[in-house]
Formats: structure tokens, sequence, C-alpha cells
């Protein structure tokens, strides 16, 4: 009797676990989805039950997905436009997002990877090899997507569901639960096929292994102070600080790894009202000389040293020509005349769209006292 329970107790926990982590395929239709936006349609394509977007959003009702699977089927135009998953969703201003630029098919920045912060999509601050990939997309046909979701990485499958096309080792948020969103825009987009799994007691295995840690450059900047947002307008005209007479608070933005400090993260962007932000950081020199800083910025800075304008750079988008993507780097470097003691430098940081950051490291050491 005892083996009896014991085998059916047994049975039961297996059939549990499989029915746990089973792939629920969901239907586009107004009892599954919420949808907003410009255009959108129940449809078919190709023989496909589809949804169509062009401009708009659809979130699956009640969800909350933190590690899984997620796939689907989509098919587009050669034309400029953006489509894909938001995922881990926590509001309409904060979320983990991937999605493809067909316009770009065959270039390596075909896709996306990127956090959204306060709104702001950070795809100027997330770029290379670690968040897009290469790929050929067909077009007036269906194709297929995959993405792995586990833990602070993921991978993303397309058209090839045998090999990851992207591996992705650091999404930038905590691993959070949250909701399931599609989206299109500038171009019209037919999705079917939709379907997840969710695996938040057992998150899947990746194929690819996870990166070893990596150390900062000990010359690199950590950490800045981070004023509240402002309007850029503000500071026309303004080359000595001693003029400016707004009252400032300040909270602490740790930067990641490479230096960057990602400003969306702790400070609401507002286009007509807090477009702007000042950074500090202050360098205790044991002399009177010069240093050089090496910094990054996205989209716009002016530099202050104790209290004077010593630059001011515009990097945002197409500002250098039309292909011009306004990604972030150690694209500048300003050299500093210090005062022995203690030196303040502000940089005032402004943004258009694409990611908010600052980031910096110093061309040597010595004779410096970083805090």
């Amino acid at each position: 009797m005892y083996l009896k329970t014991r085998f059916h107790l047994i049975t039961l926990l297996a059939l549990f676990a499989i029915s746990s982590y089973a792939q629920n395929t969901v239907p586009f239709d107004t009892t599954n989805w919420n949808v907003q936006g410009n255009f959108h349609q129940f449809t078919v394509y190709q023989g496909q039950q589809a949804l169509t977007l062009e401009g708009a959003v659809a979130q699956l009702k009640g969800v909350e997905f933190q590690d899984g699977i997620v796939e689907w089927d989509m098919a587009f135009t050669p034309n400029r436009g953006f489509s894909g998953l938001r995922f881990r969703m926590i509001d309409e201003a904060n979320s983990e997002e991937f999605y493809l630029r067909p316009h770009q098919s065959g270039n390596p920045d075909a896709n996306q990877y990127c956090p959204v912060d306060n709104t702001l999509a950070s795809w100027q601050l997330y770029h290379g090899e670690a968040y897009s990939a290469v790929i050929n997309y067909p077009f007036h046909e269906w194709f297929h997507v995959k993405m792995v979701i586990s833990g602070s990485r993921a991978e993303v499958y397309i058209k090839d569901m045998d090999k990851p096309l992207l591996h992705i080792p650091e999404l930038k948020h905590t691993p959070t639960a949250g909701g399931l969103y599609l989206y299109a825009a500038r171009t019209p987009v037919y999705f079917a096929n939709f379907s997840y799994q969710a695996m938040d007691n057992n998150p899947p295995k990746l194929v690819n292994p996870a990166p070893e840690a990596a150390l900062p450059d000990p010359a690199t900047i950590k950490q800045w102070e981070v004023s509240q947002g402002f309007h850029e307008s503000e500071l026309d005209g303004i080359t000595d600080l001693s003029d400016w007479n707004m009252d400032m608070s300040w909270q602490t933005l740790q930067t990641e790894v490479s230096g960057l400090g990602n400003i969306a993260t702790v400070t609401p962007f507002q286009r007509e009202t807090s477009n702007t932000v000042f950074v500090r950081y202050t360098i205790d020199a044991t002399q009177k000389h010069t240093k050089a800083l090496q910094f990054g910025f996205s989209d716009r800075a002016r530099v202050f040293l104790n209290g004077q304008l010593m630059f001011s750079g515009n990097d945002g988008f197409r500002t250098r020509d039309y292909r011009y993507l306004g990604t972030i780097g150690y694209h500048d470097t300003v050299y500093l005349p210090l005062k022995k003691g203690k030196n303040e430098l502000w940089i005032a940081v402004s943004e258009n769209f694409g990611g908010w950051a600052i980031q910096g490291r110093w061309i040597d050491l010595e004779g410096i006292t970083t805090q």
C-alpha cells in the first residue's frame, strides 16, 4: 500500500512539474490581448491567424513572466521600422526589450537588446556584439523568433532554431516577474503563433556559458553624484557656475564595469521640462597640474571645472553625418587644469532620445586621489 501510494505521489509530482512548464499558446484576440495605438487588426495573413500592428502595442493580459521561453512568428517589409518584445515589464516605463530592424538586414545592428528605464530605451548605450547580431531577414513571409530568458542572461533564435543568433550576457535589470508586450513602430508588422513557457522555479539552461566576471579599470570613474532634472535652456549663456542659482539635490549613480553610468536609472527624462542633469565628481590633486580625462556622453555635454566652462559637445543622433547613430564611447578628451587640493568636476548632460549617460576614465592616476 505504501509503495502504491508513493508511486502515485511521484507520478502526480511529475505531472505537476510538466504542467508547470507547459508551453502556453495564446490566440490573438481581445480576450487575451490589450491592444492600443495607431493601427491594429486581427486578420489572416498567408494562411495564419495574425495580429497586425503599426505604431501600436499588444500586452498579454494577466501574465507575470520572469524566466522561460517566449516564441512567435512575424512578417514584415524591408521598410524602416522597429518591432519586437518587451518582457519583465514592471510598468509602461521600465522593462527589458528586444527588437528587430528590418531596414538594417545584413548589418551588425539588424536587431537590438536594451533596457528601458523611466521610458528611455537605451540603444545608444548598449551596442555591439553583446546586444545585436548580423542576420539577413526574409521579407513578406513568416519567420520564427524564440527567446530563452534565464536569470541575468538570454539567448535569441531567429529563423534557425538549432543555434542561438545572439547571446545576451547581461540583462541590465534585476530579474523580476513582469508583463509581456509586442509592438511595432513606423511600419506594419504581422505577428502569429505566440506562445510562452514560464519557468521561474527552474530557469532554462542556455547554450552559451556565463561570461567570467570582468574587473573595472582602476582609472574608470565608478560613481557620480546626479542632480535633479532641469531644462537645458537654463544653461544658455552660462560659462561660470557662480552665475548658476538653482538649488540642487543629489543622488548617487554607480557605474557599470565599463564605466557607463545610465542616468535614466535614477532620473526620469522629460523632453520638454527635464532633459538635463548635472553629474559631479570630486578630484583631490596632490599638486597643481593638468590631467587628461577621456569621457563619453549621450547626447550633449558641458564640462565645468571649479565652476568654469571647459568643454561643450554634441554626440547626438546624426550630428556627425547621416549614418552616425550617437552611440556612446570614449570619443572625447578634456584636459583639466587642477589646483592643489579638492577640485569639483561638474558635467551637464542633456538628452534627446536613445540613452542618457556619462562615462569617464583618467589617462593616468598620478598625482590625484579620486572619490
